[in-house]
């Protein structure tokens, strides 16, 4: 089974100039489709080879903006989450901006729902401006297409509440309703993962990714039982809430802001879980349980919490049982009116981020205490000193810039991927693989980059099988309809499309596998679904009745192509507009048959 987020959409790649203007309404609703989970069936020939999807899978399904949710937890039926479409608090339609994701020992799938700001318009409440809710139209205008979006509506006020949650999905059971825990708190959650200690504890770390923001770990009040998937699927449904503070152990003095060491040579120091909701009661003072749950973010604030550099992925390695966080970047720390450095986020403007390395005290996963280091202070050590790669050489390094998501390979390496570098030191998004232990502690080692303005995203490795997936997210970005800046990942050039053919970037899931010199890779399907031979050797076929195919650049580009390439008709003619009182009419030839 393959589990997918669909964060969020590019609608100026997936549009021309003009069209939210000349049909909102499909604009708007073609991007609300496009948001959610895919869950899909997958196979292979053996292990090893790489997969491909199953079409008409039985669990294949999608799960968009009006998939029924559940929601369960102590805030579940709360004042707070009620609507003029849902009086109860406890059903929502659709999840949103999805981050990145877990596992669970159960065979289930966590995803963070995070941005999820960026959509609505809000009255600006103290509550709304601390989650960054816009109080103006949103660029997507989605408040004009769906009322919900609109929390200025009375009926509406609190459509904002009900996203921001972890949800939990069955990939295994299609009929199954996801559910969004508000037991773990909301706020923008990159993601969550599970570890289960030795005694059965349950404990979920997640990270809030934002300037500022801080890191949480939620303890089940139920234990895991072993194959009873049942009972464990319940396990987020109830427990203790907590937030992360850190302190350094050296003096203030030696915390400059430009990466200096301090004279114990690594930044380093002690932590707490500050308690937000224990034993089923608010530890927040004139704040009940809905509120600290609902408004996850302000019950941190007052209890003290450390202001971190964008918390994304937190990870316990399953082999020895610490946990990684990425801390991305803050351009505004150390700057007046922000908060200033300290050990923990020793950098003033911390343009490339930090890998936090924390041990529970004790070993035990339900410990209020930890002791923390930072494992790297990326960037690239060429042009930086204030860098750090856990002691190793620095000249021995891959530059590194802006972590986000975490992964282990069976040997408990550490594996990085990145959002964000090539605007920090110049080269593209990538995947890295860290020492953890001995003299490769701190070996940051590139894997694999990404396409232009794409970032690296859900890591896995299953080294075991010779095999490394990662998701390529929002390839092309900052280029347009009318001018892309990347063909990822079917290459199909304007200058050489064929019928039914895009010449456009995608989003996409890439296997790498292991492939020997004198072996072709088996795709399952029978003999169309393999590589051609001859001209065709080494590329699959054309999509349809013959199988799919693998698709690329012929040749080198030069200027004469590339221009040809930006005169080319589309894989359907330009939509046209025609002005009509103001309010454009789109209209499109139909493809030719």
């Amino acid at each position: 089974m393959l589990v997918n987020n669909h964060e969020y959409t590019n609608e100026n790649t997936m549009f021309p100039t003009g069209a939210q203007q000349a049909d909102l309404a499909n604009v708007a609703r073609t991007a609300m489709a496009a948001h959610g989970m895919s869950v899909v069936e997958i196979t292979r020939t053996k292990v090893g080879e790489p997969w491909s999807y199953v079409r008409g899978g039985a669990r294949n399904r999608r799960i968009t903006l009006d998939t029924p949710f559940v929601v369960d937890g102590p805030a579940a039926g709360s004042d707070l989450l009620k609507t003029q479409d849902d009086p109860t608090g406890k059903r929502v339609a659709g999840t949103q901006n999805n981050c990145a994701g877990g596992v669970t020992p159960w065979g289930t799938i966590l995803s963070g729902e995070e941005n999820v700001h960026q959509y609505f318009i809000t009255s600006g409440t103290a509550e709304e401006k601390r989650y960054g809710f816009p109080t103006a139209m949103p660029s997507r205008r989605w408040p004009e297409v769906e009322k919900r979006f609109d929390a200025r509506i009375e009926g509406y006020k609190n459509e904002p509440n009900r996203f921001g949650w972890i949800v939990e999905i069955d990939p295994q059971n299609p009929n199954s309703a996801p559910v969004k825990h508000t037991a773990l708190g909301r706020f923008k959650h990159e993601g969550a993962n599970v570890h289960v200690g030795d005694d059965g504890t349950v404990v979920a770390y997640s990270g809030d990714d934002e300037k500022f923001e801080y890191i949480y770990k939620f303890v089940s009040s139920r234990k895991y039982k072993e194959g009873d998937k049942r009972h464990n699927m319940k396990l987020l449904s109830e427990g203790d809430l907590y937030v992360a503070k850190l302190k350094g152990n050296s003096p203030k003095g030696q915390i400059t802001g430009d990466g200096t060491l301090p004279a114990d040579g690594e930044f380093d120091g002690s932590g707490e879980w500050l308690p937000l909701i224990k034993g089923g009661k608010s530890m927040i003072k004139d704040m009940a349980v809905d509120e600290v749950l609902v408004y996850t973010r302000l019950a941190a604030d007052k209890a003290g919490a450390t202001k971190m550099d964008r918390p994304e992925d937190v990870e316990p390695n399953p082999h020895t049982g610490k946990v990684y966080v990425a801390l991305t970047n803050n351009s505004d720390r150390g700057k007046p009116g922000f908060a200033p450095v300290d050990e923990a986020n020793p950098r003033t403007g911390n343009r490339d981020g930090y890998v936090l390395e924390f041990t529970e005290r004790h070993g035990r996963v339900n410990s209020t205490r930890f002791n923390w280091n930072l494992l790297l202070v990326c960037g690239d050590p060429t042009k930086d000193s204030g860098t750090y790669f856990g002691g190793y050489p620095k000249d021995k390094v891959s530059p590194i810039s802006c972590p986000d998501n975490v992964a282990f390979d069976r040997a408990g390496n550490l594996w990085v991927s990145t959002d964000g570098a090539p605007s920090k030191i110049g080269y593209n998004d990538a995947l890295f693989k860290v020492g953890l232990t001995g003299s490769e502690r701190g070996r940051v080692q590139q894997f694999l980059s990404v396409p232009q303005d794409a970032e690296t995203c859900g890591p896995v490795i299953h080294d075991n099988e010779d095999m490394v997936y990662v998701a390529v997210q929002h390839p092309g970005e900052d280029g347009s309809y009318e001018e892309p800046r990347s063909y990822f990942p079917d290459y199909a050039l304007p200058t050489r499309l064929e019928e039914g053919e895009f010449s456009m970037p995608r989003p996409a899931v890439v296997q790498v596998f292991k492939l020997e010199r004198d072996k072709d890779p088996e795709f399952p399907g029978g003999v169309s679904d393999k590589p051609g031979k001859g001209h065709g050797r080494g590329k699959r076929r054309k999509n349809g009745p013959k199988g799919p195919k693998y698709r690329g650049y012929r040749g080198k580009s030069n200027q004469d192509t590339r221009n040809r390439a930006r005169r080319a008709r589309r894989s359907y003619e330009d939509w046209s507009f025609q002005d009509s009182g103001g309010e454009g009419n789109i209209t499109r030839p139909l493809p030719k048959r």
